[in-house]
C-alpha cells in the first residue's frame, strides 16, 4: 500500500482537538451572542416558542441523520475506501453518497413543507389549542425545513475534511449560521410585521453558506465530486445499513430533548424558551469539548480498528475518557454553581425579565447535572461505531430512551403547578444521559474493547479534592443572584468573569499542589 493512499490518523490528537474545539469556541461565543440578542429583542413568548418548535423540527432531523447517523456510519466507510482506494476512492464514494442522500432529503423536504401543520402537531402538540401559535410555527416550518438538505450535505463535505485531519472549515461553518440570525434579528426583523418570521428567512440562507464554504477545501484536496445518486454502490450500501440502528443510537439525547418539547408545549407560555436558552448554554461546553473530542477520535479509532491495533485503540479511548473528566467535571460544577448569574449577565436584559432567569435556572442546574454523561456519551459511541458495531449502542439507547421517558413524565406529574415543571423535562434527559453513558462503558467492558489504564483512582482522588475547593470559592464569590439583576451589564460581565477565573484558578492550582501535571496527558501514539 502506498504512503499517498495509507490513511495518516493523526498530525496530533491535541492539535486536532484545540484546532475544532477553538473554532467551535468562536461558533458558540457568537451562538452565545445571538441568543442574548434574540432574548433582548423578542424575549420569551408564544411567537419565540413558535420559532424555537420550527428550528427545532429540522434541527432535530440534522443532528439524527446528518451529524448523527450518517457522520458515524460515514466516516468509518470512509476511512476503509480511503486506505485501500485513496483519494480516487474517497472522491467517488462521496459523489455518490451525496446524491443518494440529496434525493432522500428532497423528498422528505417537499413533504415536509407540504404538511407542515401536521409535523407542528406531533412535535408540539400543545399547540393544538392555540390556532393562531399553530399557524405561526407552520408557516416558519415551510422556510426552516429546507436547512436540513443543505446542512446534511455540509456534513458529507466535513466528513471527508475530517478524515484528511481538517477539522478548522467544518468547525467553522457553523459561525455563519449564528451571523445569519443576528443579523436578521437586527436587520430584518424591525421591517417585518412579525418580527420572528426574519430569524425563519434566515436559517436556509445560513444553510447554503455552511455548504458553500466546504467546497473549496474539498475541491484543494482533489475529492470534490459532483452529487450522483448509486443506490448499488458497496459503500452506499454499507453506509445505509450501518445507518438504520446508527440513526437510533446517536440521538438519544436529541430524542429527549425533543420529547422535551413535546411535553413543555403543554406547560406554562415560555416553558420552551426557557428549555431553549438552558439548553444553550449547557450545550456551550459539550460543544467546545465534548464533540470536538469525539468527532477527532472518530478517524483515529477507525484508522487503529482498521489496522488491528487493539492496544492502541483502547489507549486513545483510555486519554480520551480521562480528558474529558478533567476537564468537564469543573465545566459542570461551574454550570450548576453559577446558572443564576451566568442567565442574569448573559440574557437578564430587555424582555428577558427577572422571573424568565429565576424560571431558566432551574433548568440550566438541571441540565447540568446531565453534562458529564452527555461528554461520555460522545466519546464512547466513537468506541463502537469505529469497529461499524451499531448494535450495542442501539441497546444502550433504548434503555436510556426508556428511563427518559418515565423520569420525564413522573417529573412533569410531580411539578406540576409549582412554575418549575420544565426542571423536570431537563432533569430527567440528564439523568437518561448518565444511564447511557453507563450502559456503553459496560459493553466497551464486556467486550474486552476497553480495559482502563492505571492511575484512574488516584486521578479521580484528586480531581474530587479539586472540585470541592472550587465549589467552596464559587459559592463564596457568587452571592445572592438577584445581587446580579440589581447590576448593569458591565459590572455583572466582571464579576461573572471575575469568579469564572477563580473558581478556574481554584481547581488548576489544587490539581498542582497534589501533584497532577499536564504530561500525563500526553495523547497516545497514533
Amino acid at each position: 500500500m502506498s504512503t499517498h493512499n495509507a490513511i495518516r490518523p493523526a498530525a496530533r490528537l491535541w492539535q486536532s482537538v484545540m484546532t475544532f474545539g477553538s473554532w467551535t469556541l468562536v461558533s458558540r461565543v457568537m451562538g452565545l451572542a445571538r441568543d442574548i440578542v434574540l432574548g433582548v429583542i423578542f424575549g420569551p413568548s408564544a411567537a419565540t416558542d413558535a420559532f424555537f418548535v420550527a428550528f427545532k423540527i429540522p434541527n432535530f432531523l440534522r443532528r439524527l441523520f446528518a451529524e448523527g447517523a450518517f457522520q458515524q456510519a460515514f466516516v468509518p466507510v470512509l476511512a476503509d475506501a480511503r486506505q485501500h482506494g485513496g483519494d480516487a476512492a474517497v472522491r467517488q464514494l462521496l459523489g455518490r453518497v451525496s446524491g443518494c442522500l440529496a434525493v432522500i432529503l428532497l423528498v422528505m423536504t417537499g413533504l415536509a413543507m407540504l404538511g407542515s401543520p401536521v409535523l407542528v402537531r406531533v412535535f408540539a402538540p400543545g399547540f393544538v389549542d392555540q390556532p393562531d401559535q399553530l399557524a405561526l410555527t407552520a408557516e416558519m416550518l415551510r422556510l426552516t425545513f429546507p436547512y436540513l438538505l443543505l446542512i446534511a450535505l455540509t456534513a458529507a463535505a466535513a466528513a471527508v475534511l475530517n478524515t484528511y485531519q481538517s477539522f478548522g472549515p467544518p468547525a467553522f461553518a457553523p459561525v455563519l449560521l449564528n451571523l445569519c440570525l443576528v443579523a436578521a434579528a437586527i436587520g430584518v426583523a424591525p421591517r417585518l410585521e412579525v418580527g420572528v418570521m426574519a430569524l425563519a428567512l434566515a436559517v436556509p440562507v445560513a444553510g447554503a453558506l455552511q455548504l458553500a464554504v466546504q467546497l473549496p477545501f474539498l475541491w484543494r484536496r482533489g475529492v470534490l465530486a459532483a452529487p450522483w445518486p448509486r443506490w448499488s454502490d458497496p459503500g452506499v450500501r454499507r453506509i445505509l445499513r450501518l445507518m438504520g440502528p446508527t440513526l437510533f443510537s446517536t440521538s438519544v439525547q436529541q430524542i429527549n430533548l425533543l420529547l422535551d418539547t413535546i411535553l413543555a408545549s403543554f406547560l406554562v407560555v415560555g416553558s420552551i424558551s426557557w428549555l431553549y436558552w438552558s439548553d444553550r448554554l449547557m450545550e456551550f461546553p459539550l460543544g467546545v469539548f465534548g464533540i470536538a473530542l469525539g468527532t477527532v477520535i472518530l478517524p483515529r479509532l477507525s484508522a487503529q480498528h482498521a489496522e488491528a491495533s487493539p492496544e492502541r485503540f483502547n489507549a486513545t479511548l483510555d486519554w480520551a475518557l480521562r480528558l474529558a473528566l478533567v476537564i468537564i467535571a469543573p465545566a459542570t460544577l461551574g454550570l450548576i454553581a453559577l446558572a443564576s448569574p451566568l442567565l442574569a449577565t448573559l440574557f437578564g436584559y430587555g424582555e428577558f425579565g427577572a422571573a424568565d432567569v429565576e424560571a431558566a435556572h432551574w433548568s440550566l442546574m438541571a441540565y447540568g447535572i446531565g453534562l458529564f454523561g452527555f461528554v461520555l456519551v460522545k466519546v464512547l459511541v466513537p468506541g463502537y461505531f469505529s469497529r461499524q458495531d451499531t448494535r450495542g449502542p442501539v441497546r444502550c439507547a433504548v434503555i436510556a430512551m426508556g428511563v427518559n421517558m418515565v423520569l420525564s413524565l413522573s417529573l412533569v406529574a410531580l411539578l406540576i403547578g409549582t412554575g418549575i415543571a420544565h426542571a423536570g423535562l431537563a432533569l430527567a434527559t440528564g439523568l437518561a444521559a448518565w444511564v447511557n453513558a453507563a450502559l456503553l462503558l459496560r459493553g466497551l467492558r464486556r467486550q474486552g474493547i476497553y480495559q482502563p489504564l492505571p492511575g484512574w483512582g488516584r486521578l479521580s482522588r484528586r480531581v474530587l479534592a479539586a472540585l470541592l475547593a472550587m465549589a467552596f470559592s464559587l459559592q463564596a464569590a457568587a452571592g445572592e443572584p438577584a445581587l446580579w439583576l440589581a447590576l448593569d451589564a458591565p459590572l455583572r460581565i466582571a464579576w461573572l468573569a471575575g469568579v469564572i477565573v477563580l473558581g478556574a484558578g481554584v481547581y488548576g492550582l489544587v490539581l498542582w499542589l497534589l501533584g497532577v501535571r499536564p504530561g500525563e496527558f500526553r495523547e497516545p501514539p497514533a
